[in-house]
């Protein structure tokens, strides 16, 4: 028989495990990120813009899973070190475009490596990372749906 208050205990809790690994594994991207000058959220940002170069700020923090309140800093952060430019669209001037600079592409370059290097402090196997990459999309595909 279970005990009343059996999901209280911290060992019985998903969210647990989820919070201190991903609090750990962020403390083991901190010493590659600062060669590099950036935080993790400017980081997770700069990935984004890589790829895509330039999107309005509710695009962006939706691709990221951040409200404006956390990522407006972060942008400033980021255009105060030249890698990224932020304007007004003229179209719709109440979308804030953000668009990499030049610095910022090159910043690329640097980080390149940080995924292997990232990669190694995880120690899974290929299929087992591809599991867990499922297992967390698909929780987020269900808290944020």
């Amino acid at each position: 028989m279970t005990e009343k208050y059996d999901s209280l205990k911290l060992k019985n809790q998903l969210c647990f495990p989820l919070y201190a690994c991903s609090k750990e594994v962020v403390r083991r991207y901190k010493p590659l990120l600062e060669e590099i000058d950036l935080t993790y959220t400017q980081y997770i940002t700069m990935m984004v813009l890589w790829e895509k170069q330039e999107m309005n700020v509710k695009e962006l923090g939706a691709d990221l899973y951040l409200d404006s309140g956390t990522l407006t800093p972060v942008l400033k952060k980021l255009e105060s070190k030249g890698f990224i430019t932020r304007k007004r669209s003229q179209e719709d001037e109440r979308n804030l475009i953000v668009h990499i600079t030049r610095e910022g592409a090159a910043l690329k370059e640097q980080a390149a490596e940080i995924p292997d290097k990232m990669g190694g402090c995880v120690n899974l196997t290929s299929e087992e990372a591809d599991q867990l990459y499922q297992l967390l999309y698909k929780i987020l595909d269900r808290v944020t749906g």
